[in-house]
């Protein structure tokens, strides 16, 4: 990083052979300025420093180019940015100074000031996304007008630049007036609808900059996701650190899990389906109330990167609502806060399930000599294990066996199987890639990645999760009619389970109405009412129908495996990747070697019914 305390030559000259050199600089500059600039970026937005807090400082300092000026020298300034503008128009063919500044204090207008027909494409595109602005909170509509003016600033300040010096140094200057109406009139910032502006109006500006950048340079930046900061600062990696601590301090789906589940089942059926015993679960390993004062501690309002504000808020938000579930399991509001958790069950959901049932019937289970056990699931586990390791040779992951698990499952990376658990040869085959290539695969994936939220998950990630899992097992030709019609199952259980239904009523619509067998039916009950009510199975048809209509549209399947995550964040994932934040994933599934897996997964494009999805 650069300190420069006064402008000359000689310093000017430092920081254009800095960026020339190394294609970025950082510098702390005069009267409290800073500029930063990433990949020799065609543009530059800037700000200058006013004796109140107006919110645009913290609003910009999130972009991969931006310099705030210092509240001394301006001359020195104006000296830099003739500078940086020749030194980059003469490598770009062109260059853009943004400045933003607000606008009187009962402005609902945004106002852009430009050469209107030398870039009106540009101009328009800005004009068009500022007036998108009624989502920010009702009542609120804003509005855009470009002003063909040479005076770009604000009123009774010098400009940054004469319009005849832009054009001699190939530069660009366009000014934005911003209307305040996120703060008051005492300069207070309302802060939660301050971040949303935040968000709106730099994701506005960075489609219009691409679109400069685009026609006038001569810079290959693919899209305007790239328009954002590529090195994250370090309080963004604390509060990820601090984050990803809390999550890993508890296992949840592992504390909401009866340990008593094999005494239920026995008593159920020995009462001919009458009689359920109390649920039992294990001690709780964190204080919920020290762990929520630990989770609202984290700073997350202090980070200026909408993407990483935004992941960081939905995170906590999440965990917020485990760690009150945690403190309520055997109670109605775990049940209340379930549906809110995993976002209830819509339609479209409920008549899949339907069709499901209704098209699929439950085959009898294959005898005794045609299933295998947990030891020899855990040697295929070992046998997927070494098909990554060949990828990559610090792969890891563990295999335990457990009598107080009821479901088999990986956690925090590793692999949980109930001791007691047989299933069929085509059943383990379709449960390896569930467990290993999807959840284990996407956890070490994510493990590679520089932020730890997309190795625990980001808020929501079960869903597309589950559907990555449930289509793997079709691509490898192992998803059964009972599966499929367990999973529909689910949701009909779910359903009733919301409609007021209690075990013996669930177990019973399973059996007698919808054709499972006790034992099917059981399973199904007994996860549906873990902790109280417990909607999560859900996920995993309504992750599988979410994919499918993903993939119909022409969606990639492969960078869906690069870590935990839901496709609403694919827009955020993206922008990271782009900016080169995130990385490809370092691991691929064997199943998507096989050219079998590969014309299943064109079926699936082409709209193949998930009531057809059954492998023989």
């Amino acid at each position: 990083m650069l300190h420069i305390s006064s402008f000359s030559e000689e310093s000017i000259q430092k920081i254009l052979a800095t960026l020339e050199e190394s294609s970025e600089v950082n510098c702390e500059l005069p009267g409290g300025g800073w500029m930063h600039i990433e990949d020799n970026l065609p543009y530059l937005i800037v700000y200058r420093q006013v004796n109140e807090d107006t919110g645009i400082k913290k609003m910009i300092n999130s972009g991969g180019a931006y310099l705030i000026i210092g509240k001394k020298d301006f001359q020195g300034y104006q000296k830099l940015l003739k500078a940086l503008s020749h030194q980059l128009s003469t490598k770009f063919g062109s260059y853009m100074l943004f400045e933003m500044y607000l606008g009187d204090l009962e402005s609902k207008t945004f106002y852009i000031k430009g050469p209107a027909k030398r870039i009106s494409t540009t101009l328009e595109i800005l004009k068009k996304e500022l007036t998108k602005s009624s989502g920010l909170s009702s009542g609120i509509n804003l509005s855009a007008e470009i002003k063909n003016l040479e005076n770009r600033q604000a009123e009774g300040v010098e400009p940054l630049i004469s319009i005849q010096h832009a054009k001699d140094s190939g530069a660009l200057w366009i000014g934005l007036e911003i209307p305040p109406i996120f703060r008051d009139k005492e300069y207070h910032l309302y802060p939660l609808f301050f971040r949303k502006f935040r968000d709106f109006l730099i994701n506005s500006v960075q489609k219009a900059v691409y679109d400069f950048i685009r026609v006038q340079t001569k810079n290959p930046i693919k899209s305007y996701y790239a328009l954002g900061r590529k090195s994250l600062k370090q309080k963004v990696f604390e509060i990820d650190k601090e984050l990803a601590e809390i999550e890993k301090s508890f296992q949840f789906l592992w504390l909401v899990s009866p340990v008593n589940i094999q005494n239920i089942k026995q008593t159920f059926f020995e009462s001919k389906y009458e009689k359920v015993l109390d649920y039992h679960y294990r001690l709780l390993p964190i204080d919920p109330d020290i762990l929520k004062r630990k989770l609202y501690n984290l700073k997350i309002e202090d980070i200026n990167d909408p993407a990483m504000s935004y992941i960081f808020h939905e995170k906590r938000e999440e965990l917020d609502q485990q760690i009150t579930m945690l403190n309520e399991r055997g109670s109605k509001n775990f049940f209340y806060n379930s549906i809110r958790l995993y976002k209830g069950i819509d339609n479209e959901i409920c008549e899949q399930a339907e069709l499901i049932l209704q098209d699929v019937s439950e085959k009898e289970k294959t005898k005794d000599k045609d299933n295998c056990n947990a030891t020899y699931f855990r040697d295929l586990a070992l046998q997927e294990f070494s098909h990554y390791m060949k990828q990559d040779e610090n792969f890891k992951c563990k295999v335990h066996l457990r009598d107080d698990v009821n479901i088999m499952m990986v956690s925090q990376g590793e692999l949980y199987i109930p001791s007691d658990y047989k299933m069929s040869m085509t059943e383990a085959e379709a449960l390896i890639q569930h467990e290993v290539g999807t959840h284990a695969l996407t956890f070490y994936n994510g493990q590679q990645q520089p932020l730890q939220q997309l190795s625990v998950g980001l808020a929501d990630y079960d869903t597309l999760q589950e559907g990555l899992a449930v289509m793997s097992e079709y691509l490898i030709g192992g998803l059964t009619a009972n599966r499929l019609r367990t999973l529909a199952g689910r949701v009909v259980a779910g359903k009733a389970l919301m409609d007021g239904g209690d075990f013996q009523q669930i177990f019973r619509l399973l059996t007698q109405e919808k054709g499972f067998s006790p034992e099917s039916a059981f399973n199904i009950t007994s996860r549906i009412m873990q902790g109280g009510g417990f909607i999560k199975d859900i996920i995993y048809l309504k992750g599988l129908v979410l994919l499918r209509n993903y993939l119909q549209k022409g969606g990639d399947y492969e960078p869906l495996l690069a870590g935990k995550f839901s496709l609403k964040h694919l827009d955020v994932v993206k922008e990271l990747t782009e900016r080169q934040v995130l990385n490809p994933p370092k691991l691929r599934p064997s199943y998507l070697t096989s050219d079998i897996a590969k014309e299943r997964l064109q079926l699936i494009r082409e709209g193949l019914p998930i009531s057809q999805m059954i492998n023989p």
